[in-house]
């Protein structure tokens, strides 16, 4: 069987155009995957250099490059998809509502990374932080995407969701280089309130205890049994907890010296006769 070249070109006119108008399609829909996939490397190269810059944790720059490279692609394929004549807005619907039913089916998930990347990214408080989140009071072990982990004083290791710390009051004792010890006391009324000021400062006489701001000793309650004295220093932040220690253990023998007493709770009951 001979193939017939003149009837080909008689109907040239024919489907000449339709090879034309699909060669040109293919091509610039081949040319903008391929400008697009190098542009999107350089975007997500651009972007880890940016948080790499601002100091973001490496596990946030990992996946925020991820997350920016893998949407970046499905937008370009979708594209490029429909410039070569694939319909795809029922994959575009598809995708969506699937997405949908994901987001329904992983709330409580969704939010503790959404909370994980927030923390990561502001750092409120970082990895060796002493820190109270939801009640809880310890140093922060590890900072992952969905939880963050918590040692406590004693030792036990405490998983806290990263969406209710990111929705939460987050207190972060180790973020000042400074803290101020505040430490009270309770004298007898009939105390010599000058003396046991005295008492007070003597005892920040420490070198621990820094001369600026200066030591100060103020009344803060006038009580029923006892006036109360607040001793208010100011002392490195690795300082707070030997210092505090120090003055409880201190202040009874200091205060019995100069015949300063500190009175315990009392209670008078009057008996009436009938």
């Amino acid at each position: 069987m001979e193939f017939d070249f003149n009837q080909l070109a008689m109907h040239a006119e024919t489907w000449l155009p339709v090879v034309l108008e699909h060669a040109i399609s293919l091509t610039l829909a081949f040319t903008t995957l391929a400008v697009g996939w190098w542009l999107i490397s350089t975007v997500t190269g651009r972007v880890g250099v940016l948080l790499g810059n601002r100091k973001v944790d490496k596990t946030l720059q990992g996946f925020i490059g991820n997350l920016v490279n893998t949407a970046l692609k499905i937008m370009l394929i979708i594209s490029v998809a429909s410039m070569i004549g694939i319909q795809t807005t029922s994959f575009v619907a598809a995708l969506g509502a699937a997405g949908l039913a994901i987001g329904l089916a992983l709330q409580g998930s969704l939010s503790n990374f959404a909370g994980g990347v927030l923390v990561l990214l502001f750092r409120p408080y970082k990895v060796g932080d002493t820190v109270e989140v939801q009640g809880v009071y310890g140093t922060v072990e590890t900072i992952l995407i969905f939880h963050t982990v918590i040692l406590s004083v004693d030792n036990k290791r405490i998983i806290v969701p990263n969406g209710s710390i990111s929705n939460g009051v987050i207190i972060n004792y180790s973020s000042e280089p400074l803290r101020k010890v505040v430490f009270d006391v309770g004298v007898d009324r009939s105390a010599n309130l000058d003396c046991a000021r005295q008492v007070l400062l003597k005892m920040a006489q420490d070198p621990r205890v820094l001369n600026e701001p200066a030591p100060l000793v103020v009344v803060t309650t006038l009580g029923d049994n006892a006036i109360t004295l607040s001793l208010r220093v100011w002392a490195l932040n690795a300082d707070y907890w030997d210092l505090t220690f120090m003055f409880n253990e201190q202040v009874r023998d200091a205060l019995a010296q100069e015949h300063i007493s500190i009175p315990y709770p009392q209670r008078v009951v009057t008996l009436l006769n009938s």
